[in-house]
Formats: C-alpha cells, structure tokens, sequence
C-alpha cells in the first residue's frame, strides 16, 4: 500500500509560511531524532534559502543514543547549526540560537523575528512553551494540533512565529513515508493503521529484535511472520473480535508503545538509510 498525503490546510500552510519568510530574520527546523532525514522537509530548503538556520533534532529523548551520534557527525558535514534537543533542555537552545542570530546582521531597529517550522507532530509547541517558560501554543499528540500561523514575543528582542506542520506533496521515498506513519507525523485516519504495524513489527524484527518479545511476553511458537506477531500482540493486550484478532487495534497498541518510548529508545533511521540521489537524465536519454 501507497502512502501518500496532502490535505488542503497544508497547502494553505506552505503559502503562509513562504510569505512570512519574507518578514523573518532566521528559521529554526524541527526535525524528529528519530527519522532525522524522513522528518526533514525538501520544501524548506528551497523556502528557507539563505537564511540563518536552526536544525533542532528533538525527541532526542526518545532516540537511540547511538544512532543519534551517528546523525550528529553526519550533519556536521552541512554548513547548518545543529543541536540535539533533550526534553526541556531550552539553554543550549537559546545559546546557541543567540550565536545563529549574532553571526548574522540583522536589523537593529526591531525585535529579531524568528520562525518555527517543521512537519506535523515534531514539537513545535512544546518547544515554544520552553523557550517562554509559559504555556502559550496549544500542545497535542496527535499532527495538525497548529492551525494558524501566531506570533509569541518571547523578550523585547526577540519575536517568534509558529507555524501549522507541514508535509510535502509527494511521499516518494515509501519507506520514509512509512517511518513518519509510525512516528506519528500522519494522523492514524489518513492512513492504513494494520499495514504500518506490520512495517513496524518487521523493522523492530531487524534492527531491535528483543524489543517485541519483552514488551509483549511473546514465545518463539507464536510464529515468525509480521502478520502472526502482530496478532499475538493484538491477543495479549485483548485486541479480539469475533473469530479472531482486530489487527487495526493491535497495531494501535503498538504504535502507541513505539511512539510514547515504551519499547525503549528507538531510533527509526540511520543515515546509511538516507537513498541515493536520483540520476540526472538528459534530454537525449
């Protein structure tokens, strides 16, 4: 099955967001630490362009410590700031967003205005909540919780602009789209829930294989197959229907667990994952 999704309020959003870039000083980019090139959106490069940017790999609370330091030599190569953002550690945020700013001329004469993006469900919110050290923008588990573009003075200096989450238009790299369907980033109505379950059981399977038997008490008689494992969870968390086990539930459960850390610290990426870039074709081939 396809993953794909587009819905109309995104692209309202990416219109409100390319003419608020005209009025902003310096972005800061969201990403998931743990899908750190799924979670990055290809539209922003060209949206953004040479402007002073942030990169904050959040969640980083939730990732594999291990992988993470994996992504961190790898965006060293980049000529972006990056930062590794640990659950309400907004200190070396703010420095190193104060030395982003400095290392540019921005005006004196008004507030620096600083804008916040990133795809659905990465923590846009909650991160501005931080940074003000008050509950400002509304916080939710689920994508799309930002409907509007708002504006929070966080000091006399300094104005931010939160912005809805945006998803491209086309989810070419499947195994990306999937990665962000188990994070969280697609609303579990916009897709098949069974299906990225069953992708979920298999990376688990490949990259974390203790993970599932320990969380769900499972034998090695239980079966093999993403399919039978699935259901077993399905059977030990109560997931039955009539003649069987509700498989939709069952990957409920399990992306729930995944995406609250339940399973451990997991991260859904590394960058040997990232594809190779497309050939050039002319137009002779």
């Amino acid at each position: 099955m396809a993953i794909g999704w587009y819905p109309g309020h995104m692209h309202k959003a990416r219109k409100d967001i390319t003419q608020a870039l005209n009025k902003v000083d310096a972005v800061i980019e969201l990403v998931d630490a743990r899908l750190p090139h799924s979670s990055e959106n290809p539209l922003l490069n060209k949206l953004i362009g040479g402007k002073p940017r942030l990169r904050v790999l959040n969640k980083a609370d939730l990732a594999d410590p291990a992988v993470s330091i994996l992504w961190q030599q790898y965006f060293r190569t980049g000529n972006i700031n990056n930062l590794l953002m640990h659950k309400d550690d907004t200190h070396a945020l703010k420095q190193i967003l104060a030395k982003v700013i400095a290392g540019h001329e921005l005006p004196v004469s008004r507030a620096s205005r600083i804008m916040i993006v990133g795809i659905p469900n990465v923590g846009k919110s909650t991160l501005i909540n931080l940074l003000a050290d008050r509950k400002i923008a509304k916080v939710g588990n689920e994508p799309a919780v930002t409907k509007a573009r708002q504006e929070i003075r966080l000091t006399d200096d300094m104005v931010l602009l939160d912005t809805p989450g945006i998803l491209w238009p086309k989810l070419e790299d499947q195994q990306a789209a999937y990665r962000l369907a188990a994070s969280g980033a697609i609303r579990n109505t916009a897709i098949e829930l069974a299906d990225i379950g069953m992708w979920t059981v298999a990376f688990l399977r490949q990259r974390y294989p203790a993970v599932i038997p320990q969380r769900y008490d499972l034998d090695e008689d239980e079966g093999t197959e993403d399919f039978r494992i699935l259901e077993a969870i399905g059977r030990r968390r109560g997931c039955l229907v009539r003649g069987g086990v509700d498989l939709h539930k069952a990957a409920e459960v399990l992306l729930n667990d995944l995406r609250a850390g339940k399973l451990g610290l997991i991260s859904l990426e590394t960058p040997e994952d990232i594809p190779p870039p497309a050939p050039v074709t002319t137009a002779d081939e």
